[in-house]
Formats: structure tokens, sequence, C-alpha cells
């Protein structure tokens, strides 16, 4: 049984609790002491400061500098973990916490994210601290961004000195207190010959020989002493150097010398040079035949004996005295001052022909030649060189007279002369009618590139045939040529001669022969034309003959064959043979017809037509015959004039032609007939056989089908010719337009190229009353003229020189090219304004378009004149032209030309 406590024990027990009470409050009172004392510590600390769980990496808690470092708010940081701030890897990060935790290490850097998205370099101290049973982990973060700053350009500057060191081209050292080498450049491996390593921590006498060691040292010693820097000259196997040295004091303990070396060899030897030149010049300005002296404010400081003898002065008369002593008058003195010295401000030097009066007063000419002492101030003085050139002057005025008395001669002489150096081909000599033939004095250029467009020496050129196997002379060589640059034909007289300069030339004088070659040319044209009008005729008169002797046949097989026919039954065999036979005799006789028809010899009745009428009338049946798949398009022209013809024959014409151009397409296409008007005076008469001045209205056929080439057209109207298969054309379709044509006065131009289709352009005389006039050449009128440049291309020699003869006559500057390549090369080498390109649609090389866009890249503003044989819809349809261009129709007449050309070079859009 147990006993009650007694008072005094209980007593005692409350006594105890007591006192173990007030020790537990004031345990705990000690806590929350501390722990205010940490937070306090923690939250104000100058260091930013993390709580970071080291399981997930979460920040617990972030003091107010770390608020201020990262830029966010501590319950956003609360928010966030350690790896987002930290630019590691979440695996490198987990791994550095677990080292933390584990005191394996407590010192980090990283580098942190901030919330402005700048990066900073920090400095961690992480230590393991338990709350509630957790290890926690306590970082505190220094900002080192500025410190790693300075280690990096610590470290490039310390690579700067290193290259500095290793890529200097003077000699860079370092020495302790003691005289060793401790930081050299590597240049000094060279000087003393051997590798750095043997060379550093060496003291002098290790390195050079003992005298010249010793004597380094004792200058090194006392420039540490006095603490002053000294420059020493000194020579070391067999060069000179110059060497700078200072001392560096960091403190008592830490003294160095510094210095670099020069190598100043090339120097010295200069400097003796120069004392040796200085003595040298001294001897010439002595005895020199030109006369020389300095003057400053135009004051004489010195002469040498020349000036004296050139002036008659004593050099006491002159030095100390004003320059103007050796002029004749003031205007010569003042304007040697005024000119002389404007040169030496623009250029550095002033050469200048003056007089001078001798003391005798004879005047003298005198080409003096001045340069300041220092540009930068004259007032230290001018130097400068007197040469007496009177004998000179009078030689050169004897020469120019001389000179200009040949020239006469050689520009009096109608022929185009020039010399050329015969290795170079250096023009060195044009006369005056060789400028004016080629636009220009090319001297100084090479011959074959100024006259004849060429990038290499031409072919033909004479220079092999001009002197022999020696280098001597052969004699004159004479040779014809065309000069495609100016368009003229010469007979060329060539000869080697020796220049003044000792160097063989060769001369050549050329005659201009090009009328003579144009005469010959005409004559030989109208000779071909001749041939193939009588050709024609020939072949008319035979098929005429023929037609009429076979169509009286055709007549009596006809009229047997019906008879036959009337005599035997329908049933009869007999009857079948003879129908084939009336049937083959019907060909024939359409044939015949058609030979008829060439020969001009068919019966027909004109009338007099309007012709637009008459073509609409048959427009139904031409697109019959055409058939659907080819376009025939109806271009009529406005107030034509009446002509006289067989309405049928028309008919006939168009027929033909369109079949023609039908076969000529494949599958689809188009075909236009167009009329028009049209005036020809002589000068279009003489390029087309057949055709006569004066008015006339044309019907064109055009397509836009295979084309022709030159073969085809040169045998297009003879009968019986054909491209066609066998069975599938007469050959007499053209044959028989040509004839009808031919009966009715009229002519024909046919235009073609292969792919380009072709243009049939039917000229038929303007009908005129009884009492009508005569058709009378067209005049151009004076407004018409003009004096622009034109540039002419055109590919059919014959139309290009009339086209060029009618513009010149205009008054026009002509520069005529055969193809669209020497017409962009003479528009790029042409140094004026081309006011107007008038060029063929249809070319080799390139067509008009193309050639127009070429030539806008060199002459944005020149205006263009498109002209072709096609008729302008059928160009357009081909894309060659845009619809709305300027264009002539050929054949144009002078009037025709003249008054288009003026209309484009006065349009203003």
């Amino acid at each position: 049984m147990s006993t009650k406590p007694t008072y005094e024990a209980l007593e005692q027990r409350v006594r105890i609790l007591e006192k173990s009470y007030f020790e537990l409050k004031q345990a705990e009172e000690a806590i929350r002491e501390r722990e205010a004392l940490f937070r306090n510590l923690f939250e104000h600390h100058a260091t930013v400061q993390l709580i970071i769980d080291p399981d997930s990496g979460k920040i617990l808690d972030a003091n107010n500098s770390a608020v201020m470092f990262y830029g966010w708010t501590r319950e956003q940081l609360q928010e966030m973990r350690i790896q987002d701030i930290n630019t590691l890897s979440p695996e490198e990060i987990k791994q550095e916490m677990e080292k933390a935790r584990t005191d394996q290490r407590t010192h980090f850097e990283f580098r942190h994210r901030r919330a402005d998205g700048s990066v900073r370099d920090v400095e961690v101290f992480s230590s393991k601290l338990e709350a509630k049973g957790k290890d926690l982990l306590h970082s505190v973060i220094h900002d080192i961004n500025a410190r790693k700053q300075t280690e990096q350009a610590l470290r490039e500057s310390e690579e700067i000195f290193r290259s500095f060191l290793e890529n200097s081209p003077i000699y860079v050292f370092f020495k302790d207190k003691n005289i060793r080498a401790i930081r050299l450049s590597k240049n000094y491996e060279q000087m003393i010959g051997r590798p750095l390593n043997e060379i550093l921590g060496k003291n002098m006498e290790e390195l050079f020989p003992s005298e010249f060691a010793e004597k380094m040292v004792a200058d090194d010693k006392r420039i540490l002493n006095e603490g002053k820097p000294v420059v020493v000259e000194e020579e070391f196997n067999g060069r000179y150097y110059s060497t700078t040295k200072f001392p560096i004091v960091i403190d008592s303990q830490n003294v160095y010398l510094a210095g670099y070396t020069i190598d100043i060899t090339d120097r010295k030897r200069a400097e003796a040079a120069l004392r040796k030149n200085e003595d040298l010049l001294s001897s010439i300005y002595r005895a020199a035949p030109t006369g020389i002296g300095v003057v400053s404010n135009r004051m004489l400081l010195t002469v040498n004996d020349r000036i004296c003898e050139m002036t008659g002065y004593n050099r006491e008369d002159l030095i100390g005295k004003s320059a103007r002593i050796l002029y004749p008058d003031d205007a010569d003195f003042d304007y040697v001052g005024s000119e002389k010295y404007r040169q030496i401000s623009e250029r550095g030097t002033g050469t200048v022909e003056t007089r001078w009066q001798r003391r005798d007063g004879q005047v003298i000419d005198v080409l003096m030649s001045s340069t300041p002492i220092n540009p930068h101030d004259l007032a230290a003085g001018v130097t400068f060189t007197a040469l007496d050139i009177t004998e000179r002057k009078q030689a050169e005025t004897e020469l120019r007279r001389s000179h200009q008395m040949f020239l006469t001669v050689l520009d009096g002489i109608d022929a185009t002369i020039y010399v050329a150096d015969m290795d170079s081909h250096e023009i060195l000599f044009m006369n005056k009618h060789m400028i004016d033939a080629f636009g220009g004095d090319f001297t100084g250029r090479v011959c074959y590139e100024a006259f004849r467009g060429e990038t290499a020496p031409c072919g033909h050129c004479a220079n092999d045939r001009l002197l022999d196997a020696d280098g001597h002379p052969t004699g004159v060589c004479v040779w014809e040529t065309q000069n495609l640059l100016v368009g003229k034909w010469y007979i060329n007289h060539d000869r080697a001669i020796r220049w003044l300069d000792g160097r063989m030339v060769r001369l050549q004088i050329a005659f201009d022969v090009t009328h003579i070659k144009e005469m010959e040319q005409e004559s030989k044209r109208i000779g071909e034309q001749l041939k193939q009008a009588q050709k024609m005729e020939s072949v008319g008169r035979l098929a005429g003959g023929v037609a009429h002797d076979f169509n009286n046949m055709l007549g009596a097989i006809l009229g047997y064959a019906e008879l036959g026919m009337s005599e035997v039954s329908p049933a009869d065999p007999t009857h079948g043979i003879l129908k084939d036979i009336q049937k083959a005799a019907q060909r024939s006789a359409d044939l015949t017809r058609q030979l008829l028809a060439f020969a001009r010899k068919q019966t027909v009745t004109p009338k007099v037509l309007d012709l637009n009428k008459t073509v609409e009338g048959i427009l139904k049946m031409l697109r019959q015959l055409i058939g659907e798949n080819i376009d025939l398009v109806w271009l009529p022209g406005k107030e034509l004039a009446p002509v006289r013809m067989d309405p049928s024959q028309i008919e006939q014409l168009l027929a033909n032609l369109c079949v023609n151009a039908r076969d000529a397409i494949n599958d689809t296409g188009k075909i236009t007939v167009e009329t028009g008007i049209a005036t020809f005076d002589e000068t279009h008469c003489a390029m087309h056989v057949g055709a006569v001045p004066g008015e006339y209205v044309w019907m064109a056929v055009s397509d836009n089908g295979c084309g022709m080439d030159a073969g085809t057209l040169s045998h297009l109207f003879e009968p019986f010719f054909t491209t066609k298969e066998v069975g599938k054309g007469t050959g007499l379709g053209l044959s028989t337009v040509y004839g009808m044509v031919k009966q009715n006065n009229g002519f024909i131009d046919v235009i073609s190229q292969p792919g380009q289709g072709a243009t049939f352009k039917i000229y038929l005389p303007r009908h005129e009353a009884e009492t009508g006039r005569a058709a009378k050449m067209d005049v151009a009128p004076p407004s018409a003229r003009g004096l622009e440049t034109i540039l002419l291309v055109e590919d059919e020699p014959m139309i290009l020189d009339i086209a060029v003869k009618v513009l010149e006559r205009q008054g026009y500057r002509v520069m005529a090219a055969a193809t669209p390549g020497e017409a962009i090369r003479l528009a790029r080498e042409y140094a004026g304004k081309i006011h107007l390109l008038m060029t063929d649609v249809v070319m080799p090389e390139m067509n008009g378009r193309d050639l127009a866009k070429n030539l806008l890249s060199l002459y944005p503003n020149i205006k263009r004149l498109f002209m072709s044989g096609y008729t302008a819809d059928v160009i357009a349809h081909h894309g060659v032209l845009d619809e709305g261009v300027q264009f002539i129709q050929k054949p144009f007449s002078v009037q025709a030309l003249a008054a288009k050309v003026r209309e484009v070079l006065d349009d203003t859009k």
C-alpha cells in the first residue's frame, strides 16, 4: 500500500517543477532571441542569401539583398527553384547540391540568371542547415562579375603583352635589380643567337662579350641608382643600336630595369651616305652648268657661278638683293612671282618660262623651276634652277615654221595619211584629211582599234610585207580594202620608213575609191536586175507560146472526146474512157489558163474598181477556202484611190495567195489581208525591177507560217517551181499571180525569212481619169530636214545604201550598220549624242526590238523608228513589235521616209 506524500515532499516537488518551468521558459526565450537574430541577419545582410531544399532545389527563402540582386520579389523567388536561376543543367545542379549537403564542397562558382535576362558570375558558399528535422542548404552568394571581367582583362592584357614581346620589331627587355634578364622580346634570339629559354635568368656576362657586358652592366646600375632614364648608342656584332633604359620601382624590394632597343644600322649608314651626298651636292652646286639659287620673299640668298655667268653680275651684286634685278620689267617679275607660287601651292613645285636681262642689257629666255625648302613655310626659302633657253626658243620657232609648212602640204593632199609604229601599232601622226574622215585625231591610240574597231592587229596588215628578213624596207605595198568603220573603200600605199627616234614605222597614203566601187556595184546590180527581167520575160514568152499551141490541141481533144461520147451509150465502157479523157483535157486547160495568165495573154475585161469593196465581196469564199483552223483578218486602208483591173483577176490573185499562205501554216495560224496607198520615186524604183515612179494602191497578204529562205525566193515566180510534195502543187499559182500583176502594170514585193512567215505585197497603179495628171516625184518639204544623228541598221545592203543617201540629203548625220552587233559597237564608240535609232525588224543575230533594248542602256533618251516589208499587223502578231510603236512600211518613198523621221524626232512623248 502506497503512502501519501508529506506536505514537505509535495512542496519540494512544486519547487522543482517551478524551477524546471522557469529554466524551460528561459531556454525558449533564448531560442527565440537567436532565431530573431538569425532572421535579422539573414534578411538584412548585405550579401545575397538563399535557403534551398537540396532534394528539389526549391528556394524556401531569400533575403532582401537577393531580391535586389535578382530582380524578383521574395514571393516570386519562393515560387522558383535554383534550377531556374543557375545556368548549369539540372543534373549538374543536383550533383553540386549533393556535394554541399555532404560537406564534400562548400565553395562554388556559378553563373546565375536575373529577372532582366542578364547573366552574372557569382561565388557561392553553401553550408548545411537543419530545420524541423530536415537538412537544408544555406547559400551565401557574392557577385563576382566585375572580378571575372578584371581577371579576363588581366589575361587579355598578359596575352597582348606576350604577343607584343613575340612580334615586336624593336628589342624589349626587363631586368631585375641583379641585372638578370627576366622578360625579353623574341627577336633577342636572333641578336644573341640562342633560344629565349637559354637567355632568361642569365646575367649580362653570360650573354655578351665581357667588355661589352661590363659597360652595359655599369650603365644599368647607374640608372637604377640615379632613377633616371638614359639613351645610349651601342655597337654589337657589326650593327648599331640605340637603347632607351629606365627604372621601374614598385617598392624598395621590387626594383626593375626596363627598356627597348632599336636597330639604327640603316640610319647610321644613311647618315654617312647623306654626308657624302651633301659633299657631292655642294660640288655640283658650285660647278653645275645650270643656274641654281635660293630666294626668300623674292630676295636672293645664294646663287652659284652659272647664275653669274648667265647674267654678267658678280655674286656680291646679287646676294641680299631683290630678284627684280634680273628682270627687264615689272610685268615679267610680277608674272613669275604669281605663277610660280600658284603652281607651288597647287602641286608643290613651279616651272615658268620667262625673260631675264643681263647686266649689259641683253634679254635672254630662261626656264625656271622652283621648289620650296619647306612646303609649309615659304619664308624658309625657295630653291630655283635657271636654264638659258634662248637658242632653244629660236630653234623652236624655226621648227614650228617648218612643221606648219609641212602640215600645210600634207593637209592639202586629197588622201588620208597616217604613221604608225610597226611594233606597237601606236598612231604617231594623222593628216587633217584623215582626221576629218574618221571623226577625230587618234594619235596615241593603236591603229587597228582606232581605224578598224578591232581588238587585235588586222589580218590584212601590210607590216610583214614592208620589211625583208634583215629588217630593211622592201618598197611600196599597194592594196585595196573596205574600211567598215567609215564604210569607204581605199587603195592604200604602205611604206616602211625610219622615224625621228630611229624606230621603224609604217607610212600609209590611202585614196578614197568608194565612188568607183559604188559605180561598179551599181553596174553589177543593174546587170543582175536586167538578167532577171530578161529571164522572166523569156519564160513568159515561152509559156505564152506553148500555152497557145497547147490550147489548140486541147480544143481538138475535148471536141473529139465529146463527139465520141455522143455516139456511144452511157452504159458502154467506151463512154467512161472518153469521159476520163475529157476530165484530163479540162485539167490541162486549167493549167493552160494559168500559163496564159503568167504570159500576160489571158483574156480580161478590166473595170474601174474600189479595191476594198471588191475584196470584201470575196472574203466569205476565202474563209471557206483556207478552213476554220486559220484566222482570216481583214484590214482595209482608208480613202483608197480606184484601180482598173478585171475583178476575176483580183479573186484569182487572193485565192492563190491565200492557198499558198494556208499551206505554209502548220495546223492553226493567221492570214492577214491588208490594203493601202503608196507613192514611189525613182530612188525606190531603182531597187525594184519593173517598178515605175508614181502613185499606187497596194494589197498585202501576210501569214505567220514557216517562211522561205533566199534560195526559194529567187525562184518563186518561175513556172512549175514548187516546194510542195509531188502531186500537191502544179507550181503555177505564184507564176499566175506574177503574170496578172504584170498584165496590169503593177509589181510585187515579197518579204520572208525562215520561221518568220511571209508577206506578198501587190502594187497596182492608181487609176487616173483621161484628163488625169502624170505622176510626179515627191519632194520632201523643208520642214522634214534636220541636223540630228541617226543610227541606221539594215541587213539588206542596197536598202541600207539608199536610206543613207536619202537621210544625208535631208541634212542628217547617219551612222550605218549592217548588223545589230556592228550597231552596238558604233553606239559604244560614238562620243556624241545619238538622237534616233532606225532599224529593220527582222535581222540576223537579234531583232530590232532587242537591239533597241540594248541601246537604251547606253542612250536612255534615244528615239526609235522600226521598218519592215512585213505588214505592221503581222509584225505585232509575231511579237517583234508592240502595237502603237513608231513604224514605217517598206517600200517607202523619199517623202514618206523624211516625213516619218521628222515626225519621230519631233515627238515629245
